[in-house]
């Protein structure tokens, strides 16, 4: 039985909260909006991108539903099942294909494929036959080709790292290696820094480069920032500013950081200090706006559930990228 004359814990304040904030507390903070329901279900939501005529195409990883969602009416249809295991990003080439990153087996049999926006043509641009990468997110560079992050590996095994290849597709050329899980990849807007979360150490990469785009320049490779918490930094966006916005995984909110790595603000998910909505993966903004959106999912809370993509206005308009050029 507790002695009640000792001077005693207790839950209140920030130790109330499933997901506490301390070290970014002192941050501008807003709280996002409902946007769209995707499904009652569950679903890992992932990779949200536009294409060019404003319609917003994201995935579920684990089932691997494609869907699209109309912005204007809200409407969401699923277009086709992805033909790989576990999708993890979409993106949008500026043929107007999708190219689609996968996990795989989580170890040996990622790749990445495109495809036509009804899931027709499918075209291996990686192929998981002959690598052994597992890529999770990609980002286009003005040239037509592009960097992505391989997933593998875990916090005492760094196996992952950063790769880019060329517009051809036939070369593959290693920025950064020995990084355990990366995930979320962005490049800035003059294509001189590239931005990489890696998940299961809680760090960020800013990692500066040459002109030729896979030489980093001296002293280039930085870590500005460690994160705190469980799991860890996901997929990330710029804005026209060149501001960094990294949704937390496992904690309900977004991150958002300054050109030069400094945090400035954050976002929340409704519900987080109870637990609800927690598993944030990845912000995007509307085309010639300055409304991010961000997609998440209840998993753990299946009484009450769902998949969801929530908005705010971001600091600045979303970058357009080469996709839309």
């Amino acid at each position: 039985m507790a002695n009640q004359k000792l001077p005693t814990l207790k839950y209140t304040g920030k130790s109330e909260s499933a997901v506490p904030i301390v070290s970014e507390s002192e941050l501008q903070t807003v709280t996002a909006e409902p946007w769209v329901k995707i499904s009652d279900k569950g679903l890992q939501l992932e990779g949200l991108n536009f294409n060019r005529e404003g319609q917003l195409f994201l995935l579920d990883v684990f089932e691997g539903n494609i869907f699209k969602v109309n912005p204007a009416t809200k409407e969401v249809t699923t277009k086709f099942q992805s033909v790989k295991d576990n999708p993890a990003a979409i993106k949008v080439h500026k043929d107007g294909r999708l190219f689609i990153c996968y996990l795989g087996d989580f170890k040996t049999t990622g790749g990445i494929f495109a495809t036509t926006e009804k899931g027709e043509q499918i075209e291996e641009i990686i192929s998981d036959l002959n690598t052994e990468y597992c890529i999770d997110d990609m980002v286009f560079d003005s040239k037509g080709g592009f960097y992505f992050t391989d997933f593998r590996g875990y916090s005492t095994q760094p196996l992952g790292g950063v790769y880019y290849v060329d517009p051809d597709f036939k070369t593959v050329t290693p920025i950064i290696q020995n990084i355990s899980v990366a995930n979320g990849i962005a490049l800035s807007t003059d294509e001189k820094v590239l931005w990489v979360t890696e998940t299961t150490t809680n760090r960020l990469h800013r990692i500066a480069l040459e002109n030729d785009g896979v030489t980093i320049a001296p002293f280039g490779a930085t870590i500005p920032y460690y994160f705190t918490g469980h799991e860890g930094p996901d997929s990330c966006c710029i804005d026209s500013d060149d501001n960094l916005y990294v949704a937390m995984y496992g904690q309900g909110r977004v991150l958002v950081f300054n050109k030069r790595g400094y945090p400035i603000g954050q976002i929340l998910m409704p519900g987080r200090d109870d637990g609800k909505m927690l598993r944030t993966t990845h912000p995007q903004f509307i085309p010639g706006t300055n409304q991010l959106i961000i997609c998440t999912n209840d998993i753990e809370n299946y009484s009450e559930g769902g998949s969801m993509l929530y908005t705010v206005n971001g600091f600045a308009k979303g970058y357009e990228s080469y996709q839309f050029q």
